[in-house]
């Protein structure tokens, strides 16, 4: 047979569940049902304990009425002394007036009444302080009493690479906490055991114990495995307190991008700050009523410990990024080169296959690393594109209609602009050439040359175009920190010529390395301007997109014809043989790049360094079917400029990139 108060609690039990919010509000009329109630016992409870005093004084009063008789019997059997007891005598009659006074019901009648108003106004009083007077007080101590505020417990998604490959995810660790009082053996005896388990010296470990006698962090962010071995020891006086923490497995990998997660469990930087809000799934504090007893009186929610298999993928290619990282370290360590970067960029659609900066930092220590390490450079610093920004000018004089691909200049190797002298590199040992086309203007890198195109265009129509390519503007949208590209205001471009003069091989305006990508990328797509990312998006266990990131629509700036143009023009760069990009040259397919070395600016006196300079070069393939773009940025290596510095990284990274997609050779 079933047992009915049972089987009635669990049907109560099941409707709560049903509708938890009728629920919730039959609980509020019963918990002011309960306070009236106990008020309400209260008052009766004080009114017995003031009868009860009332009547504790009756009784004394009727204990002094019967004693009267016994103290009239021996005042007449002592009134034979009236020359002894005459003071006695005189007090015993004072008593016998005021047992007197005390006997009259009347008396006793005002007494007790007095003792019941004297009741009656204080607790008049105590209520007037309970309910008035501390009533704010008490509702909060009555909260805190009666509700209890549980964080739910949900780690942070996982960020993958776009084959699956794990980034980063949160694990549990330990700290270890030593409490030398507690020990029940020798801190030398303790510190031989532990020191196994914790691969560390036994006199390290001794010298901890004795800084303080409890309290003292051993060790933090012990792993699972080291975890157990502590357990498994036994040892009183040792404290093992579990928390979470932001594991990356790949270690410096990814940190450029990805960057890193404080103690806190914030992200700080790259993907981890930008896409904080997909990342964090925290949920906010759960109220739950708590009975007298200590246990939980409201059911828990359902989302208490709700976890999805949602995660973030990224457009980024674990091997590529290997690759793309062992070739710029390895360039930098070489070269002593201050710091340099790479991107690789898929044309069409702006996805970043891989983006490295060297020196980097490893996001598991983070707080071992210097600060200046946390930004990626390749989108937060400006610099002067020199001459990898040459086709450009050129595409923008062609579509402008100003020149042909067949257009004709005269090199004089050095000129004057305005008083200004311009000249090309390697003036000293080459001279003028004399009367060259637009893509020999482009293999020699003349900067002469491409004076001479911009000059075909007004200052103003060549402003409006640098303008329309971005400049000025940011032009990521989910990596953070970036810095808009820095290009004069246009009344100052268009006051002197020297500006656009300075402005058509790289020199006088600055952008972050992502943009120069970004504009390379129009002439390998067909001349449509993208947006550089690394985001993908939100996909769960099944690898299916529940959200994408939301991009800008690609905005067409050149025509394909121009665009091919151009590629065709920057393929005789490397494999014409006196090109100055030949050493990125990859037998058995069409590549087509452009070499840089640009001055960099003091920032102390403003003017060009004569010994301080950034080589780059940037690299497309197949020219046949332009969709990849590589761009490698060397600053401030020890001799070499952009066609033997940076080219060869290009090389390097480009044959990686073969490799992994496939790419066929060119026919």
């Amino acid at each position: 047979m079933k047992n009915p108060t049972k089987h009635n609690f669990l049907e109560h039990r099941k409707q709560r569940s049903k509708n938890p919010r009728g629920s919730r509000s039959r609980l509020v009329v019963g918990r002011w049902s309960l306070l009236v109630g106990r008020c309400a016992l209260f008052v009766v409870r004080c009114w017995v304990v003031v009868v009860r005093c009332a009547l504790f004084v009756g009784r004394c009063l009727s204990i002094i009425n019967h004693q009267r008789p016994t103290i009239n019997h021996q005042q007449s059997t002592t009134n034979y002394q009236p020359t002894t007891i005459n003071h006695q005598q005189s007090t015993n009659n004072n008593q016998q007036r005021s047992t007197e006074t005390l006997a009259n019901p009347r008396t006793r009648l005002f007494i007790v009444w007095g003792i019941l108003l004297a009741g009656m106004l204080g607790l008049m009083l105590k209520l007037y302080l309970l309910q008035v007077v501390e009533a704010a007080d008490l509702q909060v101590k009555a909260q805190q009493q009666q509700s209890v505020s549980i964080d739910p417990f949900v780690p942070r998604r996982k960020i993958l690479d776009r084959n699956g490959n794990v980034i980063a995810l949160d694990q549990p660790v330990y700290r270890l906490f030593a409490h030398p009082q507690l020990f029940k053996e020798s801190k030398a005896e303790i510190a031989e055991k532990l020191a196994i388990a914790l691969e560390r010296s036994p006199g390290e470990l001794l010298d901890k114990f004795n800084q303080k006698e409890s309290g003292i962090l051993i060790t933090d962010q012990i792993g699972e495995s080291v975890a157990n071995k502590v357990k498994q020891l036994f040892l009183d006086g040792l404290e093992l307190i579990q928390y979470q923490r932001r594991f990356y497995p790949q270690e410096k990998l990814f940190a450029d991008v990805v960057g890193y997660v404080d103690l806190e469990g914030k992200g700080q930087a790259g993907v981890e700050y930008s896409q904080e809000k997909l990342l964090d799934r925290s949920l906010s504090r759960q109220a739950l009523t708590r009975s007298g007893e200590g246990w939980i009186a409201d059911l828990v929610p359902d989302n208490f410990l709700k976890l999805d298999d949602l995660t973030i993928k990224l457009t980024l290619d674990s091997r590529l990024q290997r690759a793309v990282r062992d070739a710029l370290g390895k360039k930098i360590k070489d070269t002593k080169a201050k710091r340099g970067t790479v991107i690789v960029m898929d044309a069409t659609d702006g996805s970043l296959l891989s983006l490295v900066c060297e020196p980097t930092y490893d996001p598991n220590h983070y707080y071992d690393f210097d600060v200046q390490l946390y930004k990626n450079w390749a989108i937060t610093d400006l610099y002067e594109p020199g001459s990898t920004f040459k086709p450009i000018a050129v595409a923008i004089a062609l579509e402008a209609g100003a020149i042909k691909p067949d257009s004709v200049f005269q090199d004089e190797g050095r000129i004057h602009v305005d008083g200004w002298p311009i000249s090309n590199a390697d003036y000293s040992y080459s001279g003028a050439r004399g009367a060259v086309n637009v893509k020999e203007i482009l293999k020699y890198s003349s900067n002469v040359g491409m004076v001479h195109i911009v000059a075909e265009m007004r200052p103003r129509a060549f402003y409006h175009w640098l303008k329309r390519l971005g400049l000025g503007e940011t032009v990521t949208v989910d990596l953070p920190f970036e810095t808009a590209s820095d290009i004069r205001p246009d009344w100052e471009f268009v006051a002197s010529p020297v500006h656009p003069a300075t402005t058509a091989f790289g020199q006088g305006f600055a952008m972050a390395p992502v943009h120069l990508a970004r504009l390379h990328g129009a002439l390998a797509n067909g001349g449509y301007l993208v947006t550089p990312h690394v985001v993908q998006g939100l996909y769960d266990s099944r690898d299916k997109a529940l959200w994408k990131l939301d991009l800008p629509e690609p905005q067409q700036i050149f025509s394909p014809e121009t665009a091919t143009s151009v590629i065709k023009m920057m393929e005789s760069v490397i494999h014409d043989e006196d090109g100055t990009g030949k050493q990125a040259a990859i037998p058995n397919y069409r590549i087509a790049g452009k070499t840089g070395t640009s001055q960099k600016v003091t920032s102390d006196s403003g003017e060009y360094s004569q010994s301080a300079r950034i080589t780059s070069f940037v690299g497309i393939l197949p020219v046949e079917n332009p969709r990849y773009v590589v761009l490698a940025v060397i600053d401030e290596p020890e001799g070499g400029f952009g066609g033997t510095v940076a080219a060869p990284v290009v090389r390097s990274v480009m044959e990686a990139l073969i490799g992994i997609s496939g790419i066929p050779p060119s026919e």
